[in-house]
């Protein structure tokens, strides 16, 4: 099966480029060769999968963000064919190596300032709406009508060249010199990921990034875990043990 996937993966490759901006993980790519037919707009991580059928001669999308320039053209999904089919006879022609998929796409990266993407397609020379699309919106300015897009909060992407985003911050008392660690579902319940700094003597400090949402955690100190006394908010498992809760917005 993997060795099908990398085939196919080559052939998306081969038949046409796709920059760093369009895919940036092997999951966007398996997302890409699951879809059984062009659809509506799908999220993926922080881009958009637009697809419109293959039959269509030339498809292309442009964005309110951008002025509605540039426009972005779609790309065939070609796959290969079963690279072990038996040998041609000889006096036959060989085989297209690769089949039209039905559909074509473009991965759009979503800014980090956008929470609605407004857009227009291009379909055979015309613009129009996305016709899988319902909700539109009309520019009182130019009355022009555009499809409308809603995009969930997303996550903070860590850049390594930038350094590590905004964390939350965590303290715990104790007896000073000794080791304090937290543990959560943010790091797998990993007690030994993330060790607190001592400073000053006997409170221990620790700046945590977090993705908005619910999280649960606990500290861990001379092998005993603790919820954090100045968090009133908990939750408790069946087996009686407790940890803290923290929402990010």
């Amino acid at each position: 099966m993997k060795t099908i996937f990398l085939i196919v993966l080559f052939a998306i490759i081969a038949v046409f480029p796709l920059s760093a901006d369009d895919w940036e993980s092997y999951d966007l790519i398996s997302r890409l060769l699951t879809l059984p037919e062009p659809g509506f707009p799908i999220i993926h991580e922080n881009s958009v999968i637009f697809t419109a059928p293959s039959s269509l001669r030339r498809v292309g999308v442009a964005f309110a963000n951008e002025n509605f320039s540039p426009i972005y053209w779609f790309s065939r999904l070609l796959i290969s064919q079963d690279p072990l089919d038996a040998p041609i006879p000889p006096g036959q022609k060989f085989p297209d190596p690769y089949k039209d998929s039905g559909l074509q796409f473009y991965v759009y990266k979503v800014p980090e300032n956008v929470n609605e993407l407004e857009y227009r397609l291009i379909v055979n020379g015309l613009w129009t709406v996305d016709p899988i699309n319902p909700r539109t919106r009309r520019d009182p300015a130019s009355g022009l009508v555009w499809s409308v897009l809603p995009i969930p909060r997303r996550a903070p992407i860590f850049d390594p060249l930038k350094g590590l985003p905004k964390g939350l911050n965590f303290s715990f008392q104790g007896p000073p010199g000794e080791t304090v660690t937290i543990a959560g579902d943010f790091n797998g319940w990993d007690p030994f990921m993330y060790e607190l700094k001592e400073e000053p003597e006997g409170v221990y400090t620790a700046s945590i990034p977090l993705p908005p949402g619910t999280h649960q955690y606990v500290f861990f100190h001379n092998g005993r875990r603790y919820v954090d006394p100045n968090n009133p908010r908990r939750i408790y498992a069946k087996d009686g043990s407790a940890a803290s809760v923290i929402v990010v917005p």
